[in-house]
């Protein structure tokens, strides 16, 4: 992270507890702070009010309620919350849906580390439009 960017606060979701640790060592070896994390989107949402992040990295397939309702929540309730999906589907469908509902970044797993650093520096520059408002 350079001197010009902030210290962003980031709230990991997946349901694989392996990824959310392999996730939150990657971020905070970038400069990134872990604002929390949660294992579905019920818990994510109940956790957002509460931690306020800056950014989300959001699973997309998870029991219970998808990353894509998940992220149609976010960018209802929370506009100015910048939401990077992170998915081992990378379907045409899967990509349109999150971009068209506001994320601001895919990154597919597996994934390399330079890959997931590079992403979430470019969405902390993306400027956050909601698509309900």
């Amino acid at each position: 992270m350079n001197a010009n960017e902030k210290l962003a606060r980031v709230l990991v979701v997946d349901d694989d507890t392996l990824m959310r640790e392999v996730l939150k060592a990657l971020l905070r070896d970038e400069g990134f702070e872990i604002a929390g994390e949660a294992r579905d989107g019920h818990s994510a949402l109940a956790l957002l009010e509460r931690v306020r992040p800056d950014m989300v990295c959001l699973d997309v397939n998870m029991p219970g309620m998808s990353g894509i309702d998940v992220l149609k929540n976010i960018r209802s309730l929370y506009p100015d919350i910048r939401v990077v999906m992170i998915s081992g589907d990378s379907s045409t469908g899967t990509v349109r849906d999150a971009v068209g509902f506001g994320a601001v970044g895919f990154i597919i797993k597996p994934f390399k580390a330079g890959k997931v650093t590079s992403a979430l520096h470019a969405a902390m520059r993306t400027p956050v439009d909601s698509p309900f408002g």
